[in-house]
């Protein structure tokens, strides 16, 4: 049974909505993915903090006027799953992380702050580090010449000490 007209309007605002705090969006091609899978797609997505949603294309599109994503719109046509996320590479991870595992599940296309995205695009911001680990690199690096002055004081207080 379809959706009348206020449930339509309540399924757009909710995606309009979810837009509006998105950095990523991600569209993926999802024929003849099993139910089990997708559910456990599902399960990843929501533990990495991803919104993910089968749409009605049209929908979809109207979701997507006047935001950033708009260039998309083309893009979207055939059963599609919707990735977004707030994390910058968090949506095209989960997806990309799912295809490996499932040859079903086609990435098509996606959108990264207002720039849109190939196959390969959304494969390369799927390969960044996530905001973690990015965040501990760059405090490893920041600790890097405190740490080193703490072992040269060191070395030159036992230099002193052994003579």
């Amino acid at each position: 049974m379809g959706l009348n007209l206020n449930d339509k309007k309540a399924v757009v605002a909710e995606v309009s909505a979810q837009l509006a705090e998105t950095q990523t969006l991600v569209l993926a091609e999802y024929r003849g993915v099993q139910v089990g899978d997708m559910t456990q797609l599902r399960v990843k997505a929501r533990e990495q903090g991803v919104y993910l949603r089968v749409l009605k294309n049209t929908l979809a599109r109207r979701a997507v006027e006047g935001t950033v994503f708009a260039d998309l719109a083309s893009e979207m046509a055939g059963p599609l799953i919707y990735s977004m996320s707030k994390d910058a590479v968090a949506a095209a991870k989960v997806l990309q992380d799912f295809a490996k595992g499932n040859d079903k599940l086609v990435i098509k296309s996606g959108s990264y702050a207002g720039k849109q995205l190939d196959k390969a695009g959304v494969t390369a911001l799927a390969n960044i580090p996530g905001r973690e680990v990015l965040l501990s690199q760059l405090m490893g690096v920041m600790q890097a010449p405190v740490s080193g002055f703490a072992r040269a004081l060191a070395a030159l207080a036992a230099q002193k000490e052994a003579a």
